[in-house]
């Protein structure tokens, strides 16, 4: 069965790393457009992160742009988000969405083919 899986969520104090993971099962991650898209309580989802097919274009929202990077491994099927300068602020679930076009708009994906559950990232002292 088709589905993609991200993990690497955790507590961790402000100025902290993290990185997450989307894993795909089922089909080639590589052919897809990859977002990151976080949610905290009582907001709005926002579509922080985008990678295109391949070792494609990345695109980064302004609130996470400069300490965040969105990276791919072809061989492990997986994208990654490398959170650096974590900030209160940042405190939501995480999610990826893949979609098969393969490109991005801007930081978001044109659509989730795919969408992990998601992964609890608390950034608290």
């Amino acid at each position: 069965q088709a589905q993609l899986v991200d993990s690497g969520g955790d507590l961790v104090q402000p100025g902290g790393s993290l990185r997450l993971s989307c894993a795909a099962a089922g089909f080639t991650l590589d052919y897809y457009a990859v977002g990151w898209i976080r949610q905290a309580p009582g907001n709005e989802r926002e579509e922080i992160s985008c990678i295109s097919e391949g070792n494609g274009n990345t695109y980064y929202s302004d609130s996470v742009k400069g300490r965040f990077t969105v990276s791919r491994d072809a061989a492990e099927n997986k994208v990654y988000l490398q959170m650096n300068d974590l900030k209160p602020e940042d405190t939501a679930v995480y999610y990826c969405a893949a979609e098969g076009g393969g490109h991005c708009l801007g930081p978001s994906v044109y659509g989730e083919d795919y969408r992990g559950k998601g992964t609890l990232v608390a950034v608290s002292s």
